[in-house]
């Protein structure tokens, strides 16, 4: 039952809970992720990249979204462009059939910014599809940080009041703190709720969280132990994230955690059966890591039991 983003997120956002958004990049993820969803009753947004395209073609993308979709056809799931980097990118997954696309140019200056994102705004509402757009720079903030320099690579809510009346956009990814992969804080980690609290007052629309993986302790050690490096790196705790939520996040992306399960278990099969080579005793044990993940997830975000 694919539907828009919005469709999914409208509801989160009068609700007051999150919805994870997981990323794939190959058949067994995407089960996981459609599993989980089911076990949980939890509505889904599924995200390809840029790379994941390019790596699955986007011929494959949609159609194995479609075909988990018609065999879980209880489960509203939204088919989510993540970090697209051009119009052309975005008007492709649009035409191509995604549901939802993200016009990423917050690399760029605010009003270069606001008018690209207008554009694919204006293109993909047309087509039915919604858009997420992003604002400030992610990463991680410490506890020196200045003033001054937090605001200069955080979400300005004057900007984010501004930007949304004007572009229009369906959701927003406010830079709050957090950044994208698995090594995000130095030290203790830092978010700025306050800052965010004040995005929500001004804009009243789904907000996103990106870089929330969390690298909870049991995907850790599943990892260190087969011989994996994290060098120390810290995700954004569970509380954090609830935090979040309570402050006007809706949409909550989710990618390291995945990766860092499913290759565990498969480093695990590897080192314990150095004789066996049937890709289903390798990736099976990693689709059950990745599904216990999400379902967690899920009921941290509050979506479980949502359908």
């Amino acid at each position: 039952m694919l539907v828009t983003g919005i469709e999914i997120l409208s509801k989160a956002h009068k609700e007051g809970y999150g919805v994870g958004a997981f990323n794939f990049v190959n058949f067994e993820m995407l089960r996981a992720i459609f599993e989980a969803a089911d076990t949980a009753k939890s509505p889904l947004i599924v995200q390809a990249s840029e790379g994941a395209i390019k790596y699955l073609g986007i011929d494959m993308v949609l159609s194995m979204v479609y075909t988990m979709s018609k065999r879980y056809s209880d489960i509203p799931v939204a088919l989510h462009l993540d970090h697209g980097t051009s119009f052309e990118s975005c008007k492709k997954a649009v035409d191509a059939g995604f549901t939802s696309v993200m016009i990423d140019a917050s690399h760029h200056p605010f009003k270069e910014n606001l008018n690209l994102t207008k554009e694919v705004v204006d293109y993909a509402h047309s087509k039915g599809v919604s858009v997420e757009a992003e604002l400030g720079r992610l990463m991680g903030i410490e506890d020196n940080i200045s003033v001054d320099e937090k605001d200069a690579v955080l979400v300005n809510p004057n900007e984010a009041e501004e930007f949304v009346k004007v572009s229009q956009v369906d959701y927003l990814a406010p830079a709050i703190g957090t950044s994208h992969g698995a090594f995000k804080f130095k030290g203790e980690p830092k978010l700025d709720f306050d800052r965010l609290v004040e995005v929500k007052k001004r804009t009243n629309i789904p907000l996103v969280l990106h870089g929330a993986s969390s690298i909870p302790e049991s995907v850790r050690q599943a990892f260190l132990s087969t011989g994996g490096d994290l060098k120390g790196s810290k995700g954004v705790p569970f509380d954090f994230i609830e935090q979040s939520i309570k402050g006007g996040i809706n949409k909550i992306n989710i990618d390291t955690d995945l990766r860092l399960a499913f290759i565990g278990q498969v480093r695990k099969m590897a080192n314990e059966n150095p004789s066996e080579f049937d890709l289903r005793k390798y990736f099976t044990p990693g689709i059950e890591a990745v599904k216990a993940v999400i379902v967690e997830r899920m009921r941290v975000l509050g979506s479980a039991g949502k359908i």
